[in-house]
């Protein structure tokens, strides 16, 4: 990746959040963890709590150390997933009430039994999806999007899993796989540029697309959900 271009991409990012109506807190720079801009990663958040993750990425590890006091100065006590689980936020898609967890070479089956636990205490149910079989798709949110009702973004690996049977689902071909990371924001769908069919379907459900160009991140395998970590 062009380092500058990143840079001037993940502040473009910054600023359409602000625009669709979010408050921005910002963690300083930190080059020990070459890949904590992904913060998605580092925690699952709901309107009810956080829980602090477990990336599976050992090279990731004190990336959450950063996340905790922010979560805690918003929740106050925040939960977390513990040995031997991992966990990573990516790998986790809330659609309402109810979680799709994915189990990956990331998040592991007990780090997935920890979090069900966990959202079950708060109210939620959940559920698991298996990707380990599809090595395109590094996390859970790298195959689908909720964006809200009954709609959902899926790639075609994943089209035909029952988890996500009950939902309307927009499929995208193999070819643009990578727009299915996208995700719904006050009314609109954040999505990356270079997706033009998926930008008209989803705008034929009645969302606004908005487009951030996400080039640089998408050589290191992230995508427009990865910069953030949306708080209820």
């Amino acid at each position: 990746p062009d380092l500058a271009l990143a840079q001037a991409q993940h502040a473009a990012y910054c600023a359409v959040l602000a625009q669709l109506g979010l408050g921005i807190t910002a963690l300083p720079p930190d080059d020990a963890y070459p890949d904590s801009t992904f913060v998605e990663d580092t925690a699952v958040v709901t309107a009810h709590g956080a829980i602090l993750a477990r990336p599976g990425a050992p090279s990731r590890a004190g990336e959450v150390a950063a996340m905790q006091p922010v979560l805690e100065a918003i929740y106050g006590a925040v939960a977390s997933i513990h040995a031997p689980g991992t966990l990573d936020g990516g790998d986790i898609c809330q659609a309402g009430d109810h979680f799709l967890i994915g189990v990956s070479d990331r998040t592991n089956a007990e780090g997935a039994r920890q979090l069900t636990a966990w959202l079950e205490r708060l109210g939620y149910t959940a559920e698991t999806i298996d990707i380990r079989a599809h090595p395109t798709l590094l996390h859970l949110k790298s195959g689908i999007a909720w964006l809200g009702g009954d709609a959902m973004v899926t790639t075609e690996a994943l089209a035909d899993h029952p988890a996500i049977q009950r939902f309307r689902l927009l499929t995208v071909p193999d070819a643009e796989s990578y727009g299915a990371n996208c995700v719904a924001i006050n009314g609109a769908v954040l999505m990356a540029t270079g997706f033009p069919s998926l930008a008209e379907r989803v705008t034929a459900l009645e969302y606004r697309v908005v487009e951030v160009e996400m080039s640089e991140f998408r050589k290191m395998d992230g995508g427009v959900s990865c910069l953030s970590i949306r708080v209820p």
